[in-house]
């Protein structure tokens, strides 16, 4: 099973995390103004919620990389120039 956690202290609540997830594994908690993990069984660790959160509040372990289905940060970055 894959390992997601949230850094609480880095969410910033904008629930893209929550809109992006096919599986739904996060709900949104309107009292605290954060995303939560409520299905971390269903993570298929496409690692959508992690490119998409703007303060880099998710993390992933123990997940099965497969070559040219994960965003690879770095070079997304080095080859935004020339997009």
């Amino acid at each position: 099973m894959v390992d997601i956690q949230i850094h609480e202290k880095s969410c910033r609540g904008c629930r893209m995390c929550v809109d992006i997830c096919p599986t739904k594994v996060f709900e949104y908690d309107k009292e605290k103004h954060l995303a939560l993990i409520q299905h971390a069984e269903d993570c298929i660790a496409c690692l959508s919620c992690s490119y998409i959160c703007p303060s880099g509040a998710l993390t992933h372990e123990n997940y099965h990389v497969v070559k040219n289905f994960y965003r690879d940060s770095g070079f997304c970055n080095r080859m935004e120039k020339f997009l």
